[in-house]
């Protein structure tokens, strides 16, 4: 299997762990969608960035940045929301980088 489809499938993985607390909260639907294509995408971006460390910090360094217009926008209406963003985008983007460094390369 490619690269790009090895990253997509880890991507895809990332996106359903993120999203299932957030169906569990009943948070809107357009919320869940836009976490999971985040996570799909995260999943090619941090496979094919050459960063010059090691795997999970890359998906650590990515995942965060990323993760900052979101957290800019929900600031404002639900600062309470910002740490558990912050935590699944630590968890997964290591997660992520040590996946996508051990199956899609």
């Amino acid at each position: 299997m490619s690269k790009f489809f090895i990253s997509l499938f880890i991507g895809i993985i990332a996106g359903i762990i993120d999203i299932f607390p957030m169906l569990l909260q009943k948070i809107d639907k357009y919320s869940c969608i836009s976490a999971f294509i985040h996570w799909m995408v995260l999943g090619i971006i941090i496979s094919y960035i050459n960063f010059p460390i090691v795997a999970w910090l890359k998906g650590l360094i990515i995942a965060e940045i990323s993760a900052l217009p979101i957290i800019i926008l929900l600031f404002k209406k639900d600062p309470n929301a910002i740490i558990p963003i912050i935590l699944m985008s630590a968890i997964l983007g290591i997660l992520v980088g040590i996946s996508t460094t051990k199956f899609a390369n």
